[in-house]
């Protein structure tokens, strides 16, 4: 029984000491280069009522979230994501917008997954929303400085992929699928599994012609030289837009100086089912999994009874913090000076600990043992 006491559930660890300092001064420089960008700080509560989460709101799937009753017997639920109890906080708090809102949290959020694969149920997560502009500028801002925010830490090789969730919608669209269908294809297309999406769009009876422009999607993946390829496939004026505004979007980003980590992908596309537009995830040498995701999500705060277009993106730090190490990035350590004195001396060595810690410097009083 004690030696159980002694150990952390699966997926959770602890952290300390070095390791804890670095993570705390990666979240720091991420905070003030989010800072110069003008967005304000907000914090949300860590659990939240069920229907937050659910299905209709479009974020992660039930049986994976972790749920709680209060002494009313109502449902609650760690928070699994960000977005939505931002979302839920502006409708509550500024549903009266005239200018655009933005704001920046911090903090951990909860998944219980199952065959964790080496992924925590328990991360700290940092990002943005902006909310009340619908602007091509807006999108750009948040992938600048999600870019920027990478660099600022050390992070050297990494990139940013784009898609556009209206141009596999509209391509749905025209082929006349309906809307369950669309959400099992969405899960083989991100996954590009190609044999299950041929076999779903056969089921459905979908045309030929439609089933190959629906495939062909996982092919359009690379440089701004795909975007001009899809654009000719597009055979729908929704699908058009999408392609037009994505090269809208990198002309943009040039004026950043950040296109040199942007790459686009049109297969791909999000389990939050609440992006409407563009999406984006940040893929880094040396850490399997994403580590930075974001996009447009248009209707989410209409969930919540306030109508406002949004954008954001949400970083993981544990996952940062991973590809930080396996590119060696120099992360700074903090000098910890000692004191030592014998018994008979602690009045000077007070005196000199309390003089260098005015100057901003880390002192241990270490008394001497006869």
């Amino acid at each position: 029984m004690k030696n159980s006491l002694l150990h952390t559930p699966e997926g959770v660890r602890d952290i300390y000491g070095k390791e804890y300092a670095k993570k705390l001064w990666v979240e720091d420089v991420i905070r003030k280069q989010i800072g110069l960008y003008g967005y304000e700080v907000i914090q949300t509560p860590t659990f939240e009522f069920f229907d937050v989460f659910s299905r209709e709101v479009g974020t992660t799937p039930s049986k994976d979230l972790f749920k709680l009753a209060d002494n009313e017997g109502n449902t609650m639920v760690l928070r699994p994501d960000f977005t939505p109890g931002v979302t839920r906080c502006v409708a509550k708090y500024f549903h009266n917008l005239t200018e655009p809102l933005r704001l920046t949290y911090q903090g951990n959020t909860y998944t219980n997954t199952v065959g964790l694969q080496g992924k925590r149920k328990e991360v700290t997560e940092m990002g943005v929303e902006l909310i009340g502009d619908d602007s091509i500028f807006a999108e750009a801002e948040t992938i600048a400085l999600a870019i920027e925010s990478l660099l600022a830490v050390g992070l050297k090789e990494f990139q940013i992929s784009i898609g556009q969730v209206e141009y596999f919608k509209g391509m749905c669209q025209a082929a006349g699928i309906d809307d369950q269908t669309e959400l099992k294809l969405r899960d083989f297309i991100s996954e590009k599994n190609i044999f299950g999406a041929e076999n779903l769009l056969i089921e459905a009876g979908v045309l030929p012609k439609y089933r190959s422009s629906l495939i062909n999607i996982t092919d359009f993946f690379g440089s701004i030289e795909i975007l001009r390829s899809a654009k000719n496939q597009a055979d729908n004026e929704r699908s058009t837009k999408a392609v037009t505004r994505l090269l809208e979007l990198y002309e943009i980003l040039c004026q950043y100086r950040v296109e040199k980590y942007v790459a686009f992908d049109l297969g791909m596309l999000s389990k939050y089912n609440y992006y409407t537009g563009i999406i984006f995830k940040c893929f880094a040498y040396g850490v399997g999994d994403v580590i930075l995701r974001g996009g447009r999500y248009d209707n989410l705060l209409e969930k919540f009874g306030t109508k406002a277009p949004a954008v954001g993106f949400g970083l993981v730090v544990d996952d940062l913090m991973a590809a930080l190490s396996r590119q060696k990035a120099e992360i700074p350590e903090e000098v910890t000076i000692k004191v030592e004195y014998p018994a008979e001396n602690f009045k000077d060595a007070l005196a000199e600990a309390r003089v260098l810690r005015k100057e901003g410097k880390k002192v241990i009083l270490k008394r001497l043992r006869k």
